[in-house]
């Protein structure tokens, strides 16, 4: 049942392979990009206690060994402190240039790991072992790791491209469902930002594929990756078109902030409100239809996710608050934050002309039916 994906970047192409059992067969895939039989591998708490064994067990099956550091979960991993923790790990271990680090876990653990990957020895090779489905289908491809800092997420980091994706479908069987739902909150970002057919397809398969059914994880993670690994073979360092991928990403990288990248909200959860939030300020601004927003959220709310600020436990900062968050955005361009806005589903685009006083009257109006 495995499928593969293939991100076309010249020299530093790779495959996501995707499909049940990869954590047995990881041995036999990593194998043939080895110097030495011998890994290194960064995981979390909560992946190791599940899955450490299975993987140590299948790379054992070609005879590679492993040494493994075990950070806790959370988003708060991904900082300072733990990527120094992370990189002297690697230098302790005497990983050289030609070694492989294994990042396995969430999508906290693949950007903190592919950044230490980054900089060790100036550059050493990593392989992506996603485990949550918003790793699966969008932090482990395109090379973009990093670390948050007190200013705002991901603004410290490189573009370091994985050598191997490996996407282990059956592992998302162990995820708590707001972990699963979270991440298709990436999933369907794909359909609204490119692809209406694929939105399509999830409004009538998605409460399957949330319940277990296999197939239909298995195409959408691969959907998802191919219009990653097609974007990203376009623009790999978010020049242009890869600035699609962060639909809904400037009012989630806020709300992020705003709630302390806690358990409050998750990052998917973000990305999901976000989205429903930019196709609303698409139609305020006369883009597209008045009931795409309202089908964004249809949606949803038909897989039992969070849709709007009101979703958000706890107290919020007002709107001036929010908008002060979100000029700490990566998309900044010479003071002017850039929006992806859609004139519909599946037709996604970049611009800052975007009046703020308009995304202010959104915020203000979205704060006021909390």
């Amino acid at each position: 049942m495995m499928e593969t994906v293939h991100v076309g970047l010249g020299e530093r192409a790779y495959d996501i392979h995707i499909g049940p059992g990869l954590l047995a067969r990881a041995g036999a895939l990593i194998a043939p990009l080895l110097k030495r039989k011998k890994l290194c591998v960064v995981t979390d708490e909560n992946v190791a206690a599940l899955h450490i064994e299975t993987l140590r067990t299948g790379l054992a099956a070609e005879g590679i060994s492993i040494e493994v550091l075990v950070l806790p979960a959370g988003e708060s991993t991904k900082s300072w402190p733990h990527f120094t923790r992370t990189v002297e790990w690697l230098l302790e271990q005497k990983v050289e240039r030609r070694d492989l680090v294994v990042a396995f876990g969430g999508g906290v653990i693949g950007d903190l790991t592919g950044f230490a990957a980054a900089v060790l020895r100036r550059g050493v090779g990593f392989v992506q072992i996603p485990t949550s489905l918003l790793a699966q289908v969008d932090s482990s491809v395109g090379g973009k790791t990093g670390i948050n800092s007190a200013q705002g997420k991901n603004l410290i980091g490189a573009f370091h491209q994985p050598a191997l994706v490996l996407a282990d479908t059956e592992v998302l069987g162990t995820l708590t469902p707001r972990d699963f739902l979270a991440g298709y909150g990436e999933v369907v970002k794909y359909g609204l930002l490119g692809d209406a057919a694929f939105f399509e397809w999830l409004e009538g398969r998605g409460p399957a594929l949330a319940s277990g059914d296999m197939a239909a994880r298995i195409a959408a993670v691969k959907r998802s990756c191919e219009m990653k690994a097609e974007i990203v073979a376009r623009d790999e360092t978010e020049q242009g078109d890869r600035a699609l991928l962060n639909l809904g990403h400037t009012f989630c990288h806020a709300l992020e902030a705003a709630t302390g990248y806690g358990d409050r909200l998750l990052h998917g959860e973000g990305v999901a409100i976000g989205c429903a939030l930019a196709f609303e300020l698409s139609s305020r601004l006369g883009l597209c239809a008045q009931e795409d927003p309202s089908r964004v959220r249809a949606h949803l709310a038909d897989m039992g996710m969070k849709v709007d600020l009101r979703d958000i436990d706890g107290d919020l900062p007002d709107a001036d608050g929010l908008l002060d968050l979100m000029a700490q955005d990566k998309k900044v361009v010479d003071g002017q934050l850039r929006f992806i806005l859609a004139r519909g589903i599946g037709q996604a685009f970049v611009t800052a002309d975007v009046p703020r006083d308009v995304v202010h009257q959104l915020l203000v109006d979205e704060l006021a039916r909390r």
